[in-house]
């Protein structure tokens, strides 16, 4: 039986749930436990099990099928933060779900915005490697994202500069090249309007609300591997898978 600690039941529920439709272990249509599967698996009564179901049906992350039960309905409204992103690539060698996949419109050098350029400790005009993508789904775009690398990493990662997917995703990749490892990851978001770009990538008006995550992912010693900025249209979920 999984431990329970003092979140109140049904959100431990909840948030074990969550984990399984972000890990990809419950897939898109699959069913969820029955209200008796999960009050004997977690020891609870039925009625939290009611009410742990019925907030991943608020969220956006399941529905009830007529003769069939509560089923995963992710697609249009999970969104995976870059934390998660990051874990995912580094414990199973994969950045997304099967029902994902990404889109690389751009893989080049450029200048970053100011405040990339000052987290790559780069000079003013100093060109930095870009990739610029639009996550998909079965339902069209989920997410867009942008991300910035050192110019060193151009000789020793040229994939990185390639408008191709790479298996494992970058950070693998950079790892396997170099030997350094993003072990850790900070991330900030903000509710902004979308530009131009943002409208043109998932197939919004400009002015629609968007979600902007900006993240950092770091090496043993402190030093930046990534800066990226990604953004989601309005209605979607982003989930952080914890750990303790």
């Amino acid at each position: 039986m999984p431990e329970l600690d003092r979140t109140p039941p049904y959100l431990q529920v909840v948030h074990e749930l969550r984990r399984r439709i972000v890990d990809g272990e419950l897939a898109e249509g699959d069913r969820l436990p029955s209200v008796r599967q999960i009050a004997e698996e977690w020891n609870i009564a039925q009625a939290t099990a009611m009410k742990a179901l019925a907030a991943l049906r608020a969220d956006g992350l399941a529905e009830s099928v007529t003769g069939v039960g509560t089923v995963v309905r992710s697609r249009r409204n999970l969104h995976r933060s870059a934390i998660d992103r990051l874990e995912r690539a580094l414990s199973t060698g994969k950045i997304y779900p099967e029902n994902e996949y990404a889109v690389i419109k751009a893989a080049e050098m450029a200048v970053p915005p100011a405040w990339v350029a000052d987290l790559l400790e780069l000079d003013e005009g100093a060109q930095a490697i870009r990739r610029h993508r639009v996550t998909m789904n079965e339902d069209g775009p989920a997410s867009s994202s942008v991300s910035w690398f050192s110019p060193e990493f151009a000789s020793a990662v040229p994939a990185l500069l390639e408008a191709d997917r790479i298996p494992g995703g970058t950070p693998n990749a950079i790892e396997a090249a170099t030997g350094r490892r993003s072990v850790a990851a900070e991330e900030a978001t903000a509710a902004l309007r979308a530009n131009a770009q943002n409208a043109e990538d998932l197939g919004i008006e400009i002015g629609d609300p968007v979600s902007v995550g900006r993240n950092i992912y770091f090496d043993a010693q402190g030093g930046v591997i990534e800066v990226g900025e990604s953004f989601a249209p309005e209605g979607r979920w982003k989930v952080h898978r914890g750990q303790k």
